[in-house]
């Protein structure tokens, strides 16, 4: 079971937990307004009302522990970077950060966040879905309707060409490029054959992403 600390609780910050605990992964949710805290402790695996900058009481909870930290306060740059270096200095793994945008984005990257979104409420269950899936390491929204992922090769393409795969007619997606030993290549051709180890670029609508991730 995957584990997430989600510290900001208003609209995107308390989606973000409800679904990443939906998908089944531990979910400590915080903030420091103990009313946001008590709406969403029945939906969360723990909702504890701290201060995520407070670094002693950060410690206390065993921040280190978590395999992801999403600091959802993006409508503040002082506090969401105060979070940012807090949950660093604690050797948390992964940092997620929401930003109110581009500069804001720029500098929680700089800080040393791994991964910054500019989101409305309604990406924040495509979000969690990429982070609580198992096969899916990396999710780029293009619309609402569709986007790229990054999946290792699923097991039963193993072997096969990109023709023989056929994955437009079957599955309704594009590979685009695929990753094999640190190099990519970009558009392969039909006879390009799949490998074990291999990670695929996949353009498609999330109907049809989501038909792949089931391979």
């Amino acid at each position: 079971m995957k584990s997430y600390i989600v510290a900001g609780l208003g609209r995107f910050g308390s989606e973000v937990a409800r679904q990443l605990c939906a998908h089944g992964c531990e979910v400590l949710a915080i903030d420091t307004d103990s009313d946001l805290v008590q709406q969403i402790a029945d939906h969360v695996t723990h909702a504890v009302t701290v201060d995520v900058t407070d670094k002693a009481a950060m410690k206390a909870l065993d921040a280190a522990s978590f395999d992801c930290a999403v600091v959802a306060i993006g409508d503040d740059l002082a506090v969401s970077v105060l979070a940012t270096m807090t949950l660093q200095e604690l050797g948390v793994g992964r940092i997620i950060c929401k930003a109110y945008d581009e500069t804001h984005r720029k500098v929680l990257l700089k800080l040393g966040a791994h991964q910054v979104v500019i989101p409305e409420k309604e990406h924040a269950a495509r979000l969690a879905k990429s982070l609580s899936s198992t096969n899916v390491l990396d999710y780029i929204e293009l619309s609402a309707e569709c986007g790229i992922i990054e999946t290792p090769v699923p097991r039963s393409w193993v072997g096969k060409t990109l023709k023989e795969l056929n994955v437009r007619a079957q599955l309704g997606v594009n590979i685009i490029a695929v990753h094999r030993n640190e190099k990519i290549n970009v558009s392969p051709a039909a006879d390009f054959r799949v490998a074990p180890g291999d990670i695929m670029v996949i353009l498609g609508d999330n109907e049809a992403l989501d038909r792949v991730q089931k391979l």
